[in-house]
């Protein structure tokens, strides 16, 4: 049995841990690329919070550790064997219930996060019938709840090739969005099973084709960022980024009426390899999408012009 001293001392041991844990689950913030959504910042909360009970149980079991061997360490002659711990009902059920209880914690809170982003067009992948639909997302305030999309943009993505299609029907392989302003991305794969990924948005989508996957985004951060590609989709793949603009509503209506007045070609990084002759003398024979040339930034507009 513990004297009270050695609950008091259990007791401190505990508070210090729960402190540095928690000091250690902020400093898991500057961990991460700056937040540039909305989104990031619920995503951000969650693995904070996922960083903190870690660093509790590792440091928990490793002061454990130190303290068994520094004072329980046996005489190298004593070949006795410990108390055992398996007939002890009260510490099977302590060590079974807890973690129990904390992953369902997690798993709920993940849920209500994944609620709270506004991911649509999924049910139709995987439909969730549970209680947990309904429920109130927890601490959430007014910020919390998603506002509707002020304008939609389509993002179409194949090998290898990044374009998006803006409300005024302009067509361009840069992703611009308005700051503080909530903007639907419809994605669409055209051949086959790509990713959105912008590390500062903290959203990995998967496009599949075929289907149409709308998310929402609400960009608080200005700035130029990079889109890429999540899935591994062949030869090019570490080519298929492109450039994300956030910008405020002006200089994003400005550049809208630019581009709609102007014809741009952009360059294909993948065309641009693929036209490149051989480094080696070796040659794999291995079948790879030949990258087709981009299309005019505003083709199709200037072409409804004429």
């Amino acid at each position: 049995m513990f004297s009270v001293f050695e609950y008091v001392l259990i007791a401190f041991y505990v508070a210090v841990l729960l402190v540095v844990s928690r000091w250690i689950g902020q400093q898991a913030f500057s961990w991460m690329p700056p937040q540039a959504t909305v989104e990031a910042q619920r995503v951000d909360d969650l693995f904070s919070f996922l960083v903190s009970i870690g660093a509790f149980i590792f440091l928990g079991l490793i002061g454990v550790i130190v303290y068994a061997i520094a004072f329980h360490r046996a005489s190298p002659e004593d070949y006795t064997e410990g108390h055992p711990s398996r007939g002890d009902a009260r510490l099977e059920i302590l060590w079974t219930a807890t973690p129990t209880l904390l992953v369902v914690w997690i798993a709920f809170q993940s849920f209500n996060i994944y609620q709270q982003l506004d991911i649509l067009g999924l049910k139709q992948i995987v439909h969730l019938h549970t209680p947990l639909e309904s429920a109130p997302a927890y601490a959430a305030n007014i910020s919390d709840v998603p506002k509707p999309a002020s304008e939609t943009i389509d993002v179409f993505v194949k090998q290898w090739d990044w374009s998006f299609r803006y409300p005024n029907n302009v067509t361009s392989n840069q992703l611009h969005l308005p700051i503080d302003r909530a903007t639907r991305l419809n994605l669409q794969a055209q051949d086959v099973i790509h990713g959105f990924y912008v590390p500062e948005f903290r959203l990995k989508q998967d496009i599949i084709p075929g289907r149409k996957i709308d998310i929402v985004l609400t960009p608080i951060r200005a700035g130029k960022y990079r889109l890429k590609d999540s899935q591994f989709s062949g030869t090019y793949f570490a080519l298929m980024e492109t450039d994300v603009y956030v910008e405020s509503l002006d200089r994003y209506n400005q550049w809208l009426t630019q581009t709609a007045t102007s014809e741009q070609t952009p360059v294909n990084q993948a065309v641009a390899e693929n036209i490149q002759p051989p480094k080696t003398l070796f040659n794999s024979g291995w079948y790879t999408v030949t990258p087709a040339q981009p299309e005019v930034a505003n083709k199709r507009k200037l072409n409804n012009d004429t």
